[in-house]
């Protein structure tokens, strides 16, 4: 959803520096920092009480989750539009929302964003980390960067640890490798249901479903060296710094790459 833009057309024509996009609709920041919206009107329509917040001084819009965006001001506050039950009405914890907002992320049903002074604030369906009170003592301070798959986050720490939260199944239950993400966790990324995270060494950690969480068949090619991870539905591919790529996951959603093999090598 969302291919007809033609009831914003005349407001796209010139002046559009990014578009971000839902599963169900699209919205534009134009150079003046005001916001343009179009799909699915659940998901993009703006209310008469946010118009006025996004007719200027728009920096970053993000899409945060299924049916909600979130645009972060030139004054580090946070305005957020949407479907109530995916993370569009932040309502709960607007007053924390109000400076400081460097950056936003979404699973499938809520949002968390991350403070200047590395606080993390969430909001939206509890089930997939809206509610984040079971960790919040560890989100108060000294988080650097936010990720999220469909129903979970991960908050990296500035001494190299990791904070997950959301649905135990899919991403927050890091009990069985706590271990190697208590220090030197650099980057991690998130598919549908799993986390795969990057250490200084270039050694690389899963966990979560089995769909990408489970990497113990490519665990010999991921202990050193790898320098990027990208994340599909259901599957991993890691680029290592030979230029050579490890991929693993479901077959069927790109966890082999047998039939291509001798081209990443």
């Amino acid at each position: 959803m969302g291919g007809d833009s033609s009831s914003a057309a005349s407001l796209l024509m010139t002046g559009v520096v990014q578009v971000v996009a839902t599963d169900m609709a699209f919205a534009a920041i134009k150079s003046n920092g005001s916001v343009v919206t179009w799909g699915d009107t659940f998901s993009s329509g703006i209310s008469s009480l946010i118009a006025p917040l996004l007719a200027k001084d728009v920096v970053q819009v993000c899409a945060t989750s299924v049916n909600a965006f979130a645009a972060i001001k030139a004054n580090g506050s946070l305005v957020t539009w949407g479907s109530q039950f995916f993370g569009g009405d932040s309502s709960k914890v607007a007053p924390l929302l109000t400076e400081g907002v460097v950056q936003v992320c979404g699973t499938n049903g809520a949002c968390a964003a991350l403070l200047a002074n590395g606080s993390v604030v969430t909001w939206g369906d509890d089930s997939v980390g809206g509610d984040s009170s079971k960790v919040a003592t560890l989100l108060t301070e000294g988080v650097v960067q936010v990720y999220s798959n469909y129903y979970a986050f991960v908050a990296i720490k500035a001494d190299g640890s990791v904070v997950t939260w959301g649905c135990d199944d899919y991403g927050a239950d890091q009990s069985a490798v706590a271990a190697l993400l208590s220090e030197g966790v650099v980057q991690v990324c998130g598919s549908g249901g799993a986390f795969a995270a990057i250490k200084s060494g270039g050694s690389v950690v899963t966990w979560g479903d089995d769909c990408g969480g489970d990497s113990s068949e490519v665990a010999a090619l991921l202990t050193e060296g790898v320098v990027q991870i990208c994340g599909g539905e259901m599957a991993f591919a890691a680029i290592n710094s030979d230029g050579s790529v490890v991929s693993w996951g479901d077959s069927r959603y790109g966890g082999d790459s047998s039939a291509v093999a001798s081209l990443l090598t």
